[in-house]
C-alpha cells in the first residue's frame, strides 16, 4: 500500500504541499530566490507556519522582486515589523532585503542564481530511495556547501539544514519515501526535465 510521507500530516494546506509542491524540480531564478526566503523565514519555526503566511510574505516583500526589495529602507522595515501576516522579527526581515541584495549582486556579476544553485547537486536531482523517514537526512555534503557559498555571497538565514530543506523543496533532492506516490512521480518529472 502506497502511503504519503509522514510529515505530510491531515492538514490540507500541508498535503497540497506535499502532492504537488515539495520535491518537484524548479529552474527559475525568481522561484528559487522566493523559496529560500522561505525556507529561511522557517528558522526555529515549523514549516507550516510559514506556508500558511506565503501570500502574505508576496504581499508584503513586492512579489519577491529582487529590485524592490534591495530598495527598502528604514519606513518599509517599520511596515513589515508591523505586519502580522509574516513574522515580525527583525533580523528575519532584514535577512529577506540582504538575500535581495545578495541576489542582484550575483545578477551584476553575470551569474544565474538556478544554475549556480543547481551546480551543488550536479545540476540534475539527485534521487534518493529511503524506507522509512528516520533515513532521511537533514543535512548533506552539498547543503553544507551551499550554504558556505551563499554565506560569502552576503545570503543570511541559509544555514545547512535551511539549505537541505530548500533542496529537498525545490527537487534537488527527492527525499520523498519510496512508499509514498510521489516519489516516483517527481522522478517523472525529474526526467522529463533533463530530456
Amino acid at each position: 500500500m502506497e502511503l504519503r510521507c509522514a510529515w505530510a500530516t491531515r492538514d490540507p494546506d500541508y498535503i497540497h504541499y506535499h502532492d504537488q509542491v515539495w520535491g518537484r524540480p524548479v529552474y527559475d531564478d525568481r522561484e528559487l530566490f522566493e523559496k529560500l526566503c522561505l525556507d529561511g523565514q522557517q528558522a526555529g519555526l515549523s514549516w507550516l507556519t510559514i506556508l500558511r503566511r506565503t501570500e502574505s510574505y508576496r504581499l508584503a516583500y513586492a512579489g519577491f522582486d529582487p529590485v524592490r526589495i534591495s530598495q527598502f529602507d528604514e519606513s518599509d522595515r517599520q511596515r513589515l515589523l508591523q505586519d502580522t501576516g509574516i513574522i515580525r522579527n527583525r533580523l528575519k526581515i532584514d535577512s529577506i532585503i540582504k538575500n535581495a541584495q545578495a541576489y542582484l549582486a550575483m545578477q551584476a556579476e553575470g551569474i544565474a542564481f538556478a544554475p549556480w544553485l543547481w551546480a551543488f547537486v550536479g545540476g540534475a536531482p539527485q534521487i534518493n530511495h529511503w524506507q522509512r523517514s528516520e533515513q532521511i537526512p537533514t543535512r548533506s555534503p552539498a547543503s553544507d556547501a551551499m550554504a558556505k557559498a551563499l554565506k560569502k555571497r552576503g545570503f543570511s538565514f541559509v544555514g545547512t539544514t535551511i539549505c537541505y530543506a530548500f533542496m529537498q523543496a525545490v527537487g534537488m533532492v527527492n527525499d520523498h519515501l519510496v512508499s509514498c506516490p510521489c516519489h516516483g512521480a517527481c522522478q517523472e518529472v525529474a526526467h522529463a526535465a533533463g530530456s
